[in-house]
């Protein structure tokens, strides 16, 4: 058996486990909400059949080639895991025996064993947002075909936290369960405020299937923390699985920018740009990611602001500068703290005003 599907497997058998749960909570808030089983099922169809995922990423960094982002995805065609660019929007520890290799064997039941062939981490993308539904793992994002659903596991928010709600598209019940339990009793769900149970499924039933297009229709949010976790199982060909690429609009005119639309124009991908985020230096929170975020900010602002590409062009220059040994703990804090400026950006910026 292949660890793509010794992976889904397990995901699958542990999912069956908790469906009767999943299936007593779900008909409850169905009960409360108004929303019939003939209507559940029909949005189940549509998710099957037009759901897609997200896979985000900041296409300024470089990897453990020396290489940009962008351009190493031009030059492999493939969408690679940390496993192989040593580099993370997240937790980064791209060894074996570390902290992710050990969760992703307790999640997958130990069926990963080497460098080669890892998940590759993604969000349940429903359209309900044009900068992605997981912007904090970056700017930009790739729009799967809804063709890969078939091959991913899920989870209810961020596997790192071994969360009790998997499942795969087949047997989706606990994942939905987490997922309308939220939405019910809290009137948010996904980083969307004001999504209760009604509006979420008439969502799935009426629009997902314009969801390319339909997202660039709706007010952005900012979230950060509030998604649907995806694990890809197998590669991820530019060519084969993926429909679009939404990039922000701060690389536009950029070198940066350029490689973009040559990456869409090599693989035929569709190329989108969304509103993009930006942050004045007075808007800087001290008690939001530290009280030191204010003066990151100021260090590497250009006229005041911060934008993600002026955050990405501060990484680039750290990550060129040679460190000694001594150096590294240092350069290592100056390259977490960029990244939590970003997490700053996304829950405090706002859309550039024409």
């Amino acid at each position: 058996m292949t660890s793509k599907l010794a992976a889904l497997t397990h995901i699958e058998k542990i999912a069956l486990g908790l469906r009767d749960p999943a299936h007593a909570l779900i008909k409850n808030v169905l009960l409360m909400s108004n929303i019939s089983t003939q209507t559940l099922q029909v949005a189940m169809r549509q998710l099957t059949q037009y759901g897609r995922v997200a896979l985000h990423f900041h296409p300024d960094r470089l990897d453990s080639r020396g290489l940009k982002v962008v351009d190493g995805l031009i030059k492999d065609g493939h969408y690679k895991s940390q496993f192989e660019t040593h580099i993370s929007n997240g937790q980064l520890s791209p060894e074996l025996g570390g902290p992710r290799d050990h969760w992703e064997n307790q999640l997958f039941g130990q069926c990963y064993s080497g460098i080669k062939h890892r998940p590759k981490y993604g969000a349940l993308d429903l359209g309900l947002c044009a900068l992605g539904p997981a912007p904090r793992f970056g700017s930009c994002y790739f729009v799967t075909r809804p063709q890969i659903l078939s091959r991913c596991t899920f989870s209810y928010m961020d596997s790192y936290r071994l969360p009790k709600e998997k499942g795969t598209i087949n047997c989706f019940d606990a994942v939905l369960a987490a997922l309308l339990s939220e939405s019910f009793e809290r009137h948010y769900a996904l980083g969307i405020t004001g999504l209760k149970p009604s509006l979420l499924i008439d969502h799935l039933v009426t629009e997902l299937a314009d969801s390319l297009e339909g997202r660039f229709k709706r007010q952005p949010s900012c979230n950060l923390d509030h998604y649907i976790e995806a694990q890809i199982h197998g590669e991820v060909s530019l060519d084969d699985d993926i429909d679009m690429l939404v990039a922000d609009p701060s690389f536009k005119q950029t070198q940066v920018g350029e490689s973009l639309q040559a990456l869409c124009d090599e693989y035929d991908i569709q190329l989108a740009w969304h509103g993009g985020y930006q942050l004045s230096l007075d808007a800087v929170p001290s008690d939001f990611r530290g009280a030191n975020m204010p003066n990151v900010a100021h260090a590497v602002a250009q006229e005041q602001l911060i934008n993600a590409a002026i955050i990405g062009e501060a990484a680039y220059a750290l990550c060129k500068q040679p460190t000694s040994w001594s150096e590294r703990s240092s350069h290592a804090k100056k390259i977490q703290d960029l990244k939590l400026l970003w997490h700053v950006l996304v829950k405090y910026g706002a859309i550039p005003l024409d």
